[in-house]
């Protein structure tokens, strides 16, 4: 696992140099980039959602492209569209940004829901079918999208099968003011993202993926992240629990924060760390409980505390 941590390591510092103090956030979008897995950035304006995005890219020796989605987008702005050549009297394909293996898709829920379904086959399938000719795309690929979760003027809900593609979700939340001081110390004269560069290879990069899937994670660690999911289709509070998608999710970036802490095998405690992370989007909350302002967060906390822990032995009720 060293060669992981190396790689790992030397991407977080770098984007460190440009989002200050929210080294969480920054090790969680490492952690999906190692299990190729996209990202949703949710958060108000101004924290750094669409920096953290580029520094990422900027990181990694892949391929950027950036989509800015607005209400009056198409689908074919997205996957590109075919252009007829007078000179060949032929029909040419004009790739559209989702042919990149970093893609930013920039306040995505501003995009009609015909445009965000162009996305569904890229992410799931990494592949873009076109006037019926399917394309691959290059590997690694990666989609890194940001939302704003209060304006609702233009805006438009993901649908739950775009949630559940999204490995992940993070938050990245307002700094301390002593981490506001040093923002505003480090962008005095120029942004700090004009001065990263390229830190790993995409080869390193698809190394460490590969070697993070070896990583050992014992069937008790399997039948833990199996259990979470599985409560979340009980909970009272939950209309649609997770999917097998989520246990994948959850099992694959537990493998992935093992090995950026140094580990070559996965304990509990790296499933817990990332529960919320990546079960919370994917639940529906019934209507009675959403009256009650009960979170898909908060439900994934009261998972985590009446799930077992492997290992661990359970307080008896006269103890809670």
């Amino acid at each position: 696992m060293t060669n992981v941590l190396e790689c790992a390591n030397k991407i977080i510092e770098n984007v460190e140099k440009v989002i200050i103090g929210k080294r969480e956030a920054v090790q969680t979008t490492v952690i999906a980039l190692l299990c190729q897995g996209h990202v949703l950035i949710e958060d108000v304006p101004g924290v750094g959602k669409t920096m953290l995005a580029r520094a990422i890219a900027r990181s990694v020796g892949c391929e950027f492209s950036r989509i800015q989605f607005t209400p009056d987008m198409l689908p074919s702005d997205v996957t590109g569209v075919s252009v007829f050549n007078q000179k060949t009297r032929g029909f040419e394909f004009r790739a559209g940004p989702i042919f990149a293996q970093i893609v930013l898709a920039d306040e995505i829920n501003r995009a009609t829901p015909k445009t965000q379904s162009a996305l569904l086959e890229a992410m799931e399938e990494r592949q873009v079918t076109v006037d019926g000719v399917t394309r691959p795309l290059a590997r690694p690929f990666l989609v890194l999208a940001t939302q704003n979760p209060i304006e609702y003027e233009g805006t438009f809900p993901l649908p739950e099968a775009q949630l559940d593609r999204f490995l992940l979700r993070i938050h990245l939340g307002y700094p301390s003011p002593a981490e506001e001081i040093a923002i505003l110390g480090a962008q005095q004269f120029e942004h700090p993202i004009q001065q990263i560069g390229q830190v790993v290879t995409a080869e390193e990069l698809q190394a460490a993926q590969e070697a993070v899937k070896a990583l050992h994670a014992d069937r008790t660690i399997q039948e833990y992240a199996v259990a979470l999911v599985d409560a979340s289709r009980h909970h009272p509070d939950v209309y649609l629990g997770a999917s097998p998608r989520g246990s994948l999710a959850l099992y694959k970036t537990a493998q992935a924060r093992a090995a950026v802490l140094g580990r070559d095998y996965v304990i509990p405690d790296d499933v817990k760390a990332l529960a919320v992370a990546t079960l919370a989007h994917r639940l529906i909350i019934n209507p009675a409980a959403r009256i009650k302002s009960i979170e898909a967060r908060q439900v994934v906390h009261e998972m985590l505390a009446s799930v077992p822990v492997p290992g661990a032995r359970m307080p008896s009720p006269a103890q809670r």
